[in-house]
């Protein structure tokens, strides 16, 4: 079997495509009359829908919208899931589809059999003109269109699900990359059996600085600045990069954070303590984070001269004016406190801690120089910048870097690997280095106040289980000791210098708002 049979050569013609939800829809100034609808009409019929900005939906190749698919991914339960999982969930189905319609004489998702999918698996994997994916992306878009025809099943759209079963062999739960499954469940027998396991990619302190000040800064191999590098934002992207290596954030997380919750300006010589809200955090998972002080103090610069900067012109342009249905944070001694100024939620206030991160890019604030946006990291039109801006970032300092003969390469989830590794190797250091000092008394009183570092880290990460922190531990002992002593930042923050009483209360703000009265 070959490309020529079955394998796609271009998707981006006569294709599925995934489209997205959205408000803001220009009006045609001419068309048919019944397809004329004013923008309140198109607001309430979604508001009635619970359908929220960004939630994503599949055109066949002729633009048709299938009712039954796309409830499917409007399920209540998914709605209220993360929005990249909504989106990856309705790629990994166009990205199938498209294969039956290009590649399988045209077939449609309900006529699918386990041959389309056995061809399907060839081409992704196996195919010399495929894309030869890696073993953990097969399984999770593999996992997403084996839940959709378990619904579909149920719905009783198709006879049977189109793919070849097995029984589970992990009758205890789940492992990683696949879903939960029971004893008795049965799972694709296509599953990839050479994920990377235990494997993960993450740089030492001083492989982090090459890379951020070459590829982020535009240095020179050498770590030189060069005179003609006209990067305006590197500034603003190095504390970016800095912050997720130095607090283990999700891209997402960060991208969404206000103004009025990172720490500013003066601050201890150590870490400074914020709380990331669970609307933004994924899986809900909302928790204190620690901002060392040189990341305080670059994030304060942004603000005091980048950002100015842009809000100025932007405000100057009467950019912000223009913003349909913004959020408004009518006095900024009251940063908690916003409110909808159209819709039927027109005049409702809201706790901006509840506020996804969709709706924080409405999200305004009006202070004694005019509006400005309440999100923190901006553009050059003084705009919130969107995720693919941050991820395209990345992959232009990667470039940088390959150009300067380097061979350091980043993302935003190794920065955050890279925190877990570096942050658990030094606790765990300083731990051990603190018990071997003490009594038996002692150390079980040192662990009831300081707790487990693994433990740390995981509340850091927002992992619901330590079994997914305990792949970083794994990670150091495969390192040898030269390496592992490697690890211990020369320069960055000594955790001592910051006061006991800002470190391991988990306990969440007093003031947070009660999501089951606002709801």
């Amino acid at each position: 079997m070959t490309s020529l049979l079955y394998g796609p050569r271009v998707l981006s013609r006569n294709a599925w495509s995934v489209h997205f939800t959205w408000r803001d829809l220009p009006q045609p100034r001419e068309g048919a009359w019944y397809l004329q609808l004013r923008p309140e009409e198109w607001e309430l019929w979604l508001d009635d829908q619970g359908i929220p900005d960004g939630t994503p939906y599949l055109l066949s190749p002729r633009f048709v919208y299938d009712v039954n698919l796309n409830s499917y991914l409007h399920r209540v339960d998914y709605l209220e899931g993360p929005l990249n999982s909504q989106r990856n969930r309705a790629r990994a189905l166009a990205g199938y589809f498209t294969f039956l319609h290009q590649a399988r004489g045209g077939t449609d998702w309900r006529d699918a059999t386990e041959d389309d999918h056995r061809a399907y698996l060839h081409w992704r994997r196996r195919d010399a003109g495929g894309p030869r994916i890696e073993g953990s992306t097969w399984s999770q878009d593999t996992s997403h269109v084996f839940q959709f025809y378990k619904h579909a099943k149920g719905k009783k759209w198709v006879p049977e699900i189109p793919l070849a079963l097995r029984e589970t062999r992990d009758r205890s739960g789940s492992s990683r990359g696949k879903p939960a499954t029971g004893g008795g469940d049965k799972v694709p027998a296509s599953y990839a059996h050479d994920e990377a396991g235990q494997r993960i990619e993450w740089l030492p302190a001083p492989s982090y600085r090459r890379w951020r000040d070459v590829g982020v800064r535009g240095y020179d191999a050498e770590g030189l600045p060069r005179d003609n590098f006209r990067g305006r934002w590197a500034s603003r992207n190095a504390a970016f990069t800095d912050m997720l290596v130095r607090t283990g954030m999700r891209l997402e997380e960060q991208a969404t954070l206000l103004k009025s919750e990172i720490p500013l300006g003066p601050g201890p010589a150590g870490y400074s303590k914020f709380w990331l809200p669970k609307a933004i955090a994924k899986r809900e998972s909302g928790r204190w984070l620690y901002a060392p002080a040189s990341s305080r103090r670059d994030l304060t610069a942004y603000v005091v001269e980048d950002r100015a900067e842009v809000v100025e012109e932007a405000r100057d342009a009467g950019r912000y004016r223009r913003i349909r249905r913004p959020l408004v944070i009518a006095d900024p001694e009251f940063p908690h406190q916003a409110q909808y100024t159209s819709g039927a939620t027109a005049g409702k206030r809201v706790d901006v801690r509840l506020l996804g991160p969709l709706e924080r890019r409405r999200l305004l604030v009006d202070t004694e120089d005019g509006l400005e946006p309440a999100m923190f990291w901006l553009g050059e039109h003084g705009m919130p910048l969107s995720l693919s801006t941050w991820k395209d970032m990345f992959t232009t300092a990667n470039k940088r870097c390959e150009a300067a003969g380097l061979q350091e390469r980043a993302h935003a989830h190794l920065c955050r690997h890279t925190f877990a590794v570096i942050t658990l190797e030094q606790l765990q250091r300083g731990h051990i280095a603190a018990l071997g000092d003490m009594n038996p008394a002692q150390r079980l009183h040192y662990q009831r106040i300081f707790g487990d570092p693994m433990d740390w880290v995981r509340c850091r990460l927002g992992h619901t289980s330590q079994l997914s922190t305990l792949i970083y531990l794994h990670a150091l002992q495969e390192l040898e000791m030269e390496t592992r002593m490697a690890l211990v930042p020369d320069t960055w923050e000594d955790p001592r210098d910051t006061p006991l009483d800002a470190l391991g209360d988990e306990t969440p703000p007093a003031d947070l708002p009660d999501e089951s009265v606002a709801a």
